[in-house]
């Protein structure tokens, strides 16, 4: 993945010393939790695929001090056959400022890239928020598929 970047905006893969931010992040910006949630889960997808956890940073000018600050981020999965996209997610007071927009860009061109032909996003029933978002980006809901899920481990 190359890098993007756009005014102060800068779309990047995530590395390992990213994974500590991003959980923390999540915890404020993401909506749910998941099993995977956790370290070893994020450390295993980007150990597997370096390039499908993609970050959404901002030079942070506040109080006169110049730091990078995550805002966003998005997983964009694919196992060869499929595009999934998981962990949308912008920070709350950082939202309508296209990095969700960004972020997506991104993920697809990924996914193009790698001869993806369709995505497809885990976007939770409850989050009314999330499908204005999704629709906004030329996502529709398929309601004749039903998610089936069963832990693996206790």
């Amino acid at each position: 993945m190359s890098d993007l970047r756009t005014s102060d905006l800068h779309i990047r893969a995530a590395t390992p010393e990213d994974l500590d931010t991003v959980l923390a992040f999540w915890k404020t910006a993401a909506e749910g939790t998941s099993i995977s949630d956790d370290r070893g889960g994020v450390e295993r997808l980007v150990a597997r695929d370096p390039e499908a956890l993609i970050l959404a940073e901002q030079c942070d000018g506040r109080d006169g001090a110049q730091g990078v600050e995550l805002v966003g981020t998005v997983i964009a999965g694919f196992d060869g056959w499929r595009c999934h996209l998981y962990r949308l997610a912008v920070h709350p007071e950082r939202r309508r400022q296209g990095i969700g927009t960004a972020l997506l860009a991104a993920a697809e061109e990924r996914f193009v890239r790698l001869g993806g032909r369709r995505g497809d996003a885990m976007v939770l029933t409850r989050n009314e928020t999330a499908h204005h978002a999704w629709r906004a980006a030329g996502y529709a809901p398929e309601e004749k598929w039903r998610r089936w899920v069963k832990p693996l481990t206790d």
